[in-house]
């Protein structure tokens, strides 16, 4: 595994030992350190339009619209004929998420959810596989008849995104292609909110089944809610699941605020760790704020600038390390924040994607803990049972780095880890 960031040699991190066994694509549970995600497999495509073509098409501004299979295609076609479509891409929150996961770990992930059995030149399923790392194992794949999902991104003048989603065969993944020896042996599973409002499918028993499976086996849960309206719709359900389920739940402000009711991330976070242990909040040109628990006896206080908004010092022990509430003899909160990598970037070419890798940082710092434990199992780095390697401080600082990439790029994906030295920090930082 590829470690992310500099680190002090006393925490050595053992990247590389020789490995006595062949190398192989299929995750080993016994021998490998991996995530595995559960998706509505789907293509996303990305499309010019006007405001009369959404309100032609009766298509809700701004939002995430399901729309039956026929007048999807209607719509495809249009585009198609109109010359408005600019991409395809692989899409779905946790396809983004894990593919970012495997390309800054160099290392194996794990995908659950459908596709289709024939795979044709030009079909979303072929521009699935395309566009995904090859350290995704798909072998637990579901295959099925029809398409995987297909999702319009539709661009207005305004810059405005609005999403129509085709299913497809995308929620026929049944309980039974759920590996419970795959998951079991995971260093974390991630799902997002979507299959929930899957209402009547067989997605939203498999998501039962995994969820459970994780839970039983003592693998952190992390879950993306999907977008406001998503979560308006479906709140309590959503509040049931990360009450039994979640450990680390991932969001952006608005979704926040229709979860919570704060419109201020920090009053929001803080109402969400009475329900869950950690949690990631973007919040666009405000930065992106990370908060969770610690035990109050291993606190490490900061020595960044302290700041101050709705809660006083908000910031004071951002240098202690992430715990499960249940793991704390005196549970703390704590709360980190940071701007955006560099100011943010010049030109913002897309803003689709950029939580999943904010996400995808964390997972890998998840995963790296899990390795360094198995490994080197007496460093001092594990004399609590931590739920991440890093410092909340650390972690924000390397999220908010993968973030900036998605943010220069027109794909949702990275096509290619960071670099290892980066151009934007002083020679000195090298030389420590």
């Amino acid at each position: 595994m590829k470690f992310p960031g500099l680190r002090k040699i006393k925490h050595y991190f053992p990247v590389s030992q020789p490995k006595p066994q062949l190398p192989s694509f299929e995750v080993r549970p016994e021998l490998d350190t991996y995530i595995v995600g559960l998706d509505q497999t789907i293509v996303d495509v990305v499309a010019s339009v006007s405001d009369d073509f959404l309100q032609k098409y009766n298509i809700h501004k701004g939002l995430s619209n399901l729309v039956e299979h026929g007048k999807a295609n209607q719509i495809y076609q249009e585009l198609v004929a109109h010359n408005a479509i600019s991409d395809h891409f692989a899409g779905g929150t946790i396809g983004n998420t894990i593919h970012n996961y495997s390309v800054l770990a160099d290392d194996k992930s794990v995908l659950l959810g459908v596709m289709s059995a024939n795979i044709a030149l030009g079909s979303p399923a072929y521009h699935y596989v395309c566009h995904t790392s090859s350290k995704v194992d798909m072998n637990h794949l579901q295959g099925v008849a029809g398409d995987i999902g297909r999702g319009i991104t539709m661009i207005t003048a305004d810059g405005e995104r609005t999403f129509v989603i085709d299913p497809s065969d995308m929620d026929q993944l049944s309980p039974d292609y759920i590996p419970t020896d795959i998951i079991a042996g995971a260093a974390a599973f991630v799902v997002s909110a979507y299959p929930l409002r899957a209402t009547g499918q067989p997605i939203q028993q498999a998501m039962l089944k995994a969820l459970q499976d994780a839970k039983a086996h003592n693998v952190p849960v992390v879950m993306s809610l999907g977008t406001r309206h998503l979560v308006e719709e479906n709140r309590e359900q959503i509040l049931l699941t990360i009450n039994d389920y979640v450990n680390v739940l991932a969001m952006n402000e608005l979704e926040a605020e229709a979860l919570t009711g704060f419109a201020d991330p920090l009053k929001a976070a803080e109402a969400i760790l009475d329900h869950t242990d950690m949690v990631l909040i973007t919040a666009g040109p405000e930065g992106l704020y990370l908060c969770g628990h610690t035990d109050e006896n291993v606190k490490r206080e900061s020595s960044n600038p302290i700041k101050s908004a709705t809660l006083a010092d908000f910031n004071q022990y951002e240098f202690s390390r992430p715990m499960l509430h249940a793991h704390c003899d005196k549970p703390l909160k704590v709360y980190s924040h940071i701007d955006p990598y560099m100011g943010g970037p010049e030109r913002i070419k897309n803003t689709n994607g950029a939580g999943d890798g904010a996400l995808s940082a964390i997972l890998h710092d998840m995963a790296a803990n899990h390795f360094h434990k198995q490994v080197q199992p007496l460093s001092g780095k594990h004399e609590q049972q931590y739920l991440a390697y890093s410092s909340f401080a650390q972690i924000c600082k390397y999220a908010n780095r993968v973030s900036y990439e998605i943010l220069v790029q027109n794909a949702p994906r990275l096509s290619k880890g960071l670099p290892e030295r980066e151009d934007s920090l002083e020679e000195a930082y090298w030389e420590r």
